[in-house]
């Protein structure tokens, strides 16, 4: 779903360098002189790994964003890891430095690499590079730190790898070694402690966890308590975030919701089709017991239908940060709210942080008569041009004005099974 208009074109390309400036950078910054809190925007009080990125920033092992964030979702590239590795652990070389083909001396992140290499933390690859910008598995950043910290696994491989519901998916090179990191306590796992994922991109916020932890195993940080902590002692106990049963949410429970990619949505009362819409859970659900039953920035998809003169969300699917996929029937209130745009309006005006469907588009466009709306800027893609013809000779069009985040909270209308 793409939604940049062609008149923001310019404000957009210098959007995406800052943020690609932002990724590439390194990640770390060196320690303060003196203790200090850092906070950042998108790390709410309770969100899962508070603790231990909010620890890590105020050691200077890890920073976030020139905008303030942290971006806890982000996935993290192996040359970010190799500099977040070399500001928390200070380990002597094991070996000599080798030169990799695509880490050039004027690379931003050579120094790290480097160290990462000598310290036994990372290897390169047969073919004699690195890949230092391709995004770090969470099986490879588990090898990692027990190759660099030296972990040996003392019991059984398989045996300590079935306390993951999907340790088989455990490739064959990384089993002892996770095994290893597994008695040491230094796996996290979110939001089901039993569920490794372990060929998926870790997250900033999980490789901190992990980093963290692995502190915590050489004494230099005090524990955090969490439930998502590996432990073959509480997985499978409920009552400490193991195996737990499947819960009941029931009907009539509101999930409050955000939409990052635009500040409003435009529709028409005449869309043809509904508009499909992904929003994300703005907190965590918590049961009663201080489960996570649905986590902060799990995805809702559904769409807005036009009904009864105004706009209603149906939300038909949530995806949870481990990818599981739950059917949803849920809905959010009715959306009257309408504004006017009339031949003579200033299109940018109209626009301004907006996002629109289909058939706001094409009203938007034979009112205006600007034809620069596209079928690749709107909602659904449908194009302006080919649904033209429904305004033709109108001199304004009505539209329903949606603030993503305050109009659409959605009700379940049936009860939710979250296992």
């Amino acid at each position: 779903m793409t939604h940049v208009r062609s008149w923001q074109s310019g404000a957009a390309l210098l959007t995406a360098l800052m943020f690609t400036a932002g990724a590439a950078a390194p990640l770390v910054i060196q320690a303060p002189a003196q203790a200090q809190t850092v906070t950042f925007s998108d790390v709410s009080s309770d969100y899962w790994a508070k603790g231990f990125i909010q620890e890590l920033a105020n050691r200077g092992i890890l920073s976030g964003f020139p905008d303030g964030s942290f971006r806890p979702n982000q996935p993290v590239t192996r040359s970010q890891f190799a500099a977040m590795v070399r500001q928390a652990f200070r380990k002597s070389p094991i070996r000599p430095a080798v030169s990799f083909t695509d880490v050039p001396e004027t690379y931003w992140a050579i120094g790290a690499v480097r160290e990462a290499y000598t310290t036994g933390f990372m290897s390169g690859f047969p073919e004699g590079n690195f890949l230092p910008d391709a995004n770090i598995s969470r099986s490879q950043v588990l090898v990692s730190l027990a190759n660099g910290m030296g972990y040996a696994a003392n019991g059984s491989v398989d045996g300590t790898l079935q306390v993951y519901s999907d340790g088989s998916a455990i490739q064959t090179w990384a089993r002892p070694s996770i095994a290893a990191a597994t008695e040491k306590k230094i796996v996290v796992n979110y939001p089901n402690v039993q569920t490794l994922n372990p060929n998926r991109d870790a997250t900033r916020a999980e490789v901190a966890a992990v980093i963290y932890q692995a502190l915590v195993n050489a004494g230099q940080v005090s524990a955090i308590s969490s439930p998502y902590v590996v432990s073959q002692s509480t997985v499978g106990n409920p009552s400490n975030g193991g195996s737990q049963a499947a819960v009941q949410i029931p009907a009539g429970t509101t999930l409050p919701m955000r939409y990052e990619a635009a500040e409003k949505i435009l529709i028409s009362l005449e869309e043809p089709d509904p508009v499909p819409v992904t929003l994300t859970t703005a907190r965590d659900v918590v049961s009663s017991n201080g489960r996570v039953l649905i986590p902060a920035n799990s995805r809702v998809s559904g769409e807005l239908r036009v009904v009864d003169g105004g706009a209603q969300f149906y939300a038909q699917e949530i995806v949870l940060p481990d990818r599981t996929r739950v059917a949803l029937s849920a809905t959010s209130q009715i959306v009257r709210t309408t504004e006017q745009v009339r031949k003579s309006a200033n299109l940018l005006e109209v626009l301004a942080g907006s996002v629109l469907g289909a058939g706001a588009a094409a009203g938007v466009s034979a009112v205006t008569g600007d034809r620069t709306i596209t079928a690749e800027e709107v909602l659904g893609g449908a194009g302006a041009g080919a649904l033209g013809g429904l305004y033709l000779g109108r001199n304004e069009i009505t539209l329903i004005s949606i603030s993503p985040d305050t109009d659409l909270d959605v009700t379940l209308d049936a009860p939710l099974v979250i296992r």
